[in-house]
């Protein structure tokens, strides 16, 4: 893991502890978040729309063998799905932003469910501007949520009317690789959805979308030497 995101993540995880370090360890997070999105929104920058859907270590385990739009789907949409169905009770940026439509994306749930050439041939099909934007306004939105929250909401648990709710959307895929989700959500309080989805979970994807970015990077170095 990044030298100073883990840093960054194991001083909130002890701020957050403590209701005299409440604050700083919610403050903690949103620094760490928007030091996180820099590096997000320099894919945008850096890489070609073809590249958003490259998977060049297909065959690694390992997070780095999806695609960086794969990486960005999934991370905003379980940050979708537990700030506002799970935690806020309320209705999915994804859904009141008409994003299925902006995103083009066909389907609308976290993406657990796909692997290997699904993964690329899913990732092809998304609007990049459209992935942004949907980023932008999850992460504003989830912002407010944590800039809320009390040390006494820390506590909060979920349910099995909580679970229900979610399997009624159909955001989560009945798949083996996806299902298990809601259970592992809804037995975590708020503690701990805190430490994932909303920091660690950002973390390793953003740390993988880096290493095929700097892979896809290297095979263009590699192109150019065999080229001249």
């Amino acid at each position: 893991m990044d030298e100073k995101w883990s840093d960054m993540n194991k001083l909130m995880q002890q701020q957050i502890k403590k209701r005299e370090t409440f604050e700083q360890g919610i403050s903690t997070l949103l620094e760490l978040r928007c030091d996180l999105m820099e590096t997000i929104f320099s894919f945008k920058k850096e890489l070609s729309p073809r590249d958003f859907s490259a998977i060049p270590f297909i065959n690694a385990k390992g997070y780095h063998n999806k695609t960086i739009a794969y990486s960005l789907w999934h991370i905003f949409r379980i940050e979708d799905i537990v700030a506002h169905t799970l935690i806020n009770n309320d209705e999915q940026v994804f859904f009141s932003g008409g994003y299925r439509d902006i995103t083009g994306s066909p389907i609308i749930t976290t993406g657990n469910e796909l692997v290997r050439e699904q993964i690329s041939d899913f990732s092809a099909k998304l609007s990049v501007d459209g992935l942004y934007s949907y980023i932008t306004d999850v992460s504003d939105s989830t912002k407010r949520i944590l800039s809320g929250f009390s040390f006494d909401d820390m506590k909060r648990r979920f349910g099995d009317e909580d679970k229900e709710r979610i399997k009624a959307l159909g955001v989560v895929s009945e798949d083996e690789n996806a299902i298990w989700l809601i259970d592992y959500w809804c037995g975590k309080d708020i503690a701990g959805l805190v430490k994932m989805p909303f920091s660690r979970h950002w973390i390793m994807h953003t740390e993988a979308s880096v290493r095929i970015a700097e892979k896809l990077s290297s095979l263009r170095e590699h192109e150019k030497c065999w080229s001249r």
